[in-house]
């Protein structure tokens, strides 16, 4: 089971949407660069996380999952969602 931040579809309308799927062990993270206002809050968040200088610049491992999950609620475009696994 698991669960999607509040302003989320299900994974398969984000994919359909043209979201872009980084696949982490705790969670996988969705971003869709069409629609990002680069206000840098992920950047800024946690650089191990959102590198734009890394490929993939998103590592869903790089930190624990609610750190990740209060960065991507601080996303004022909601270019970046997240689905985390229910242990």
């Amino acid at each position: 089971m698991a669960t999607f931040n509040n302003h989320q579809m299900t994974k398969e309308e984000l994919l359909a949407n043209d979201y872009r799927e980084y696949r982490g062990k705790e969670m996988n993270v969705y971003f869709k660069a069409e629609i990002c206002q680069h206000a840098a809050e992920c950047v800024r968040g946690n650089l191990a996380v959102f590198n734009p200088k890394q490929k993939p610049w998103i590592n869903a491992d790089a930190a624990k999952a609610e750190e990740i999950k209060e960065i991507i609620n601080r996303c004022p475009s909601h270019a970046l969602q997240y689905e985390r696994e229910m242990v």
